[in-house]
C-alpha cells in the first residue's frame, strides 16, 4: 500500500465509522495535528502508534506499515486553490517578510524549525464570529559560519 492508497483508506474508514480526528489521534496516542498529517501522508508514525490507529479504524497491518513508511513530502500545485490552504499562502505572502524580520531581530540570523516543531489548532468562540487559533512552535536554528 502506498501513501496515496493509505490516505484514501484512512479517510474512507474515518467516514464510515463516523470517527473524529481527535478520536483517531487518541487511539494513536499522539496530538491530532501530527496524526492528521501522518494520515494524509506528510509524516510517519512509529509502529507503537501506527498499530493501534490501524486497529481503531478496523484496518490491517498493511495500513500500519504504510503509516510507518517515511513520506516523500511534495505538493502537486505551486499555490493550491483550496481556499483554506490558499489563505496560508496569502498569510505568508503578506506577513512572511514581517515574520522573518521579527525572528531575526529577536533571535539573530536563522530559521524556525519545521522538524523540531509542534502545532496546535483551537477554536475560540467569539460573538463577532468564531476564531481559528493556530499556534506554531518551532525550535530556532541559527545559521552558522564556516
Amino acid at each position: 500500500m502506498n501513501k496515496s492508497e493509505m490516505r484514501d483508506a484512512i479517510l474512507e474508514a474515518k467516514k464510515s465509522k463516523g470517527a473524529t480526528w481527535e478520536a483517531i489521534a487518541a487511539a494513536a496516542g499522539l496530538a491530532p495535528e501530527y496524526v492528521v498529517s501522518a494520515c494524509l501522508g506528510m509524516n510517519h508514525l512509529e509502529k507503537a502508534n501506527a498499530d493501534p490507529l490501524a486497529e481503531f479504524l478496523g484496518l490491517g497491518a498493511e495500513l500500519s506499515a504504510a503509516l510507518q513508511e517515511f513520506p516523500n513530502k511534495k505538493w502537486d500545485q505551486m499555490v493550491p486553490t483550496d481556499p483554506v490552504i490558499y489563505r496560508w499562502y496569502e498569510i505568508v505572502g503578506v506577513y512572511g517578510e514581517t515574520i522573518k524580520e521579527l525572528i531575526h531581530e529577536k533571535f539573530g540570523d536563522g530559521i524556525m524549525s519545521a522538524i523540531d516543531f509542534t502545532m496546535k489548532i483551537d477554536k475560540e468562540e467569539n460573538p463577532a464570529g468564531d476564531r481559528v487559533v493556530v499556534t506554531l512552535n518551532g525550535k530556532f536554528l541559527p545559521y552558522k559560519s564556516w
